[in-house]
């Protein structure tokens, strides 16, 4: 790979940190819950007999992708409900960050 490759990907070293927002806060929540609807989807397709049968590489790739895609949709529609409650739960903190 080449240095300018490699140079694009990292960070400028004079990044600050932002405060965390409730906005920041709740994207993070529902990227949590997709993740989590991620692996729940997957721990029970692999527990079963597959629903397309005999799968191949390609066609287990294309099961994972559209796992993905459907728990992110599900955790942005409302999901299992947890990113609510981890926002919920972080709002004092973030309040309590505010007037520091």
């Amino acid at each position: 790979m080449s240095d300018l490759a490699i140079s694009s990907v990292a960070l400028p070293a004079t990044t600050t940190a932002k405060a965390d927002t409730p906005e920041k806060v709740r994207d993070a929540a529902q990227q949590f819950e997709a993740l989590l609807i991620g692996q729940i989807l997957r721990s029970a397709r692999q527990s079963g007999s597959g629903w397309l049968g005999g799968e191949d590489s390609s066609a287990e790739c294309a099961t994972d992708y559209a796992e993905q895609q459907f728990a992110a949709v599900l955790a942005q529609k409302g999901g299992l409900g947890l990113a609510d409650m981890i926002a919920k739960g972080l709002k004092p903190k973030l309040a309590a960050d505010e007037r520091r």
